[in-house]
């Protein structure tokens, strides 16, 4: 029996170290990963932090980007990908919403929706995330995020905050 192949949206971030070269190098990782293939990552765009008590202008600023793929992984077989990808780029789970070196979120799985102890899919507040929203938009201007609608309506609702960044900028800090 073949694996069903479904389409996935990751999402990326990232405040400490070299924030672009991590994701990137992250990326690189997924897309070479068994069981992933047609991976396009989006721009990488830079915001204020987001913590529990909302924008924080005095945190190191965050680095997001999105890419989308498709996989013939399980949902939590990519979760366990996706978590040793992060692990291996020093990403430390000690504070929620804390920095970070790299997170790395999956917003959708195909058109299914899973709930369990470790996998909320469609990503609970990617609909309340310009840092998401922004460059899903960039990456597919016709973008539905599953039970929420389109994304350019919704990003326009929330509006965006994000601003582009230059890909060689991190090396200068």
């Amino acid at each position: 029996m073949t694996a069903q192949i479904v389409p996935v949206l990751f999402a990326f971030g990232a405040n400490l170290g070299d924030r672009g070269e991590t994701i990137r190098s992250a990326q690189r990782e997924l897309a070479e990963a068994p069981g992933i293939r047609g991976f396009a990552a989006s721009s990488l765009r830079e915001t204020i932090a987001l913590t529990e008590s909302g924008p924080d202008p005095d945190a190191p600023r965050y680095l997001n980007g999105v890419a989308a793929a498709q996989t013939s992984l399980s949902p939590h077989e990519l979760l366990d990908l996706m978590q040793r990808i992060e692990g291996e780029h020093g990403r430390v789970r000690d504070a929620r919403w804390g920095d970070r070196t790299l997170d790395i979120d999956l917003i959708l799985y195909g058109g299914r929706a899973i709930h369990d102890e470790r996998l909320v899919v469609p990503h609970p507040r990617a609909h309340e995330r310009d840092f998401v929203l922004s460059p899903w938009l960039d990456l597919d201007p016709d973008a539905v995020l599953m039970g929420h609608g389109r994304v350019a309506v919704l990003l326009s609702r929330l509006g965006d905050t994000t601003r582009p960044f230059e890909e060689h900028a991190d090396a200068q800090d």
